[in-house]
């Protein structure tokens, strides 16, 4: 399940001065990836150290090893994906590179598989932060069947509370219920539909994108940035550890 953060980080390409706009981005993550992602680097943490401290012989050296290795890649998979947005420009932070697209570069925003993004020359880039839920949806789409009924009985409800001794079902227990039904089917109508919470992240996304393409503070060049941060530890990992294996 995805949900965007409440908090909010500054743009940090924005240039200093009088006429900056006053607006911070809008930050969308993983709950289920950050919850996933704790739990496996405890995991990965709790039998690492147990290994260094009684192992014996290469052992301690190869749990470094593949701690180095695993602890990188696990972070990058998990805690590291996010999506920031403003006015100006969409950025997508995936596992291993950081993706700056202005709107006026953003050809369209999809949903199929997984949710991306595709610019102007045609590149895909995928949302990691944004994931697609098979589960989610389908429970969104049950919670609109019920909404759905819920209505039709309040309104058959209400229809029948107009009817009878020409009281309007004024003191008649059923026409009661029929008007608390009917007010209850009248304020799910109102909610609009169901949506899972990645399809209604993505619909804020295309409204945006639609509202500011043209916006001439939203025009650029697409930048991407690798993550060497991520991607050095877990080279060496691999590294040491292909060594200590060859040494047998």
């Amino acid at each position: 399940m995805t949900s965007p953060d409440p908090s909010r980080e500054p743009e940090p390409t924005k240039p200093a001065g009088s006429a900056t706009p006053q607006y911070k981005d809008r930050i969308y993550r993983s709950p289920a990836g950050i919850v996933g992602g704790v739990l496996v680097l405890g995991i990965i943490a709790w039998l690492g150290i147990d290994a260094v401290v009684v192992g014996e012989g290469r052992t301690p050296w190869l749990a470094l090893a593949t701690m180095l290795f695993l602890v990188p890649l696990v972070f990058a998979y998990t805690l590291r994906p996010a999506v920031f947005v403003n006015d100006d420009r969409l950025r997508v932070r995936n596992p291993l590179r950081m993706v700056v697209l202005p709107w006026g570069q953003v050809a369209s925003l999809r949903s199929g598989f997984s949710n991306e993004v595709v610019d102007d020359s045609g590149t895909t880039y995928q949302l990691w932060a944004l994931p697609v839920s098979v589960r989610a949806r389908s429970k969104a789409a049950r919670q609109e069947a019920r909404a759905a009924r819920a209505a039709a009985r309040a309104g058959q409800g209400g229809a029948g509370s107009g009817r009878g001794d020409g009281r309007g079902g004024a003191g008649v227990p059923g026409g009661a219920v029929g008007a608390a039904d009917l007010g209850a089917g009248a304020a799910l109508a109102a909610g609009g539909p169901r949506r899972a919470e990645t399809d209604r992240a993505m619909d804020e996304l295309r409204e945006l994108h639609e509202r500011r393409q043209e916006a001439a503070e939203a025009q650029g060049e697409v930048t991407v940035r690798w993550a060497y941060e991520v991607i050095a530890p877990a080279v060496a990992g691999a590294v040491l550890l292909a060594v200590l294996w060859g040494l047998g």
